[in-house]
């Protein structure tokens, strides 16, 4: 199982718009069409409460409170259980499901999401889980530069930010400059 996929679909849920079924359904990839396809009405309030709860997730670890985010991510999984079995239709094709046969489309999405960023912090840990620091974004990342050390979720958001703050600087050096008014010559006679 590629945990790292799970987590990042934990990502994709709590990043998404999801105003109404149409979003929810964007939501899955085309490997996933079938939950595209079974998604109903009861899915989509199912998904936004879960979430608002995976997003505390991110802003627990992002704050360092570790304890906080284990026990959000403990009563998700209780919530959603994971119970793994292979699936497919022939020997070249088997491959695991997170929920049992005929679960619900947010069953199996929120199970595995779930799971992968439960394993993710038991990895990782919970400083690996991120909220950008684009005051205009607020999207969640996975931290996977070497040192823990990013903070934004995008190249686009970290520039976009990077460049305000220029622009903020150059504007406060202008108005530190203080002109003085030019004072007239005093001429002295030439005796």
């Amino acid at each position: 199982m590629n945990f790292d996929a799970y987590a990042r679909t934990g990502v994709d849920l709590v990043n998404a718009r999801l105003d109404d079924l149409d979003d929810l359904r964007a939501l899955f990839p085309d490997d996933n069409a079938w939950m595209r396809d079974e998604a109903a009405e009861r899915d989509l309030a199912i998904f936004r409460r879960a979430q608002k709860r995976l997003r505390d997730v991110f802003e627990y670890g992002t704050s360092g409170r570790d304890a906080e985010a284990v026990a959000e991510l403990n009563a998700l999984l209780e919530a959603f259980p994971v119970q793994p079995r292979i699936s497919g239709h022939d020997s070249s094709d088997w491959h695991m499901h997170v929920t049992s046969r005929g679960a619900s489309v947010s069953s199996e999405y929120l199970a595995g999401a779930v799971w992968g960023l439960s394993v993710w912090l038991c990895e990782y840990g919970s400083a690996r889980f991120g909220v950008c620091a684009d005051e205009r974004c607020g999207n969640v990342y996975l931290d996977t530069s070497s040192n823990c050390c990013r903070r934004f979720c995008s190249e686009r958001c970290a520039t976009r930010s990077h460049v305000a703050a220029h622009r903020a600087r150059k504007r406060a050096a202008i108005g530190e400059q203080v002109t003085v008014p030019a004072q007239p010559e005093t001429l002295t006679p030439v005796r």
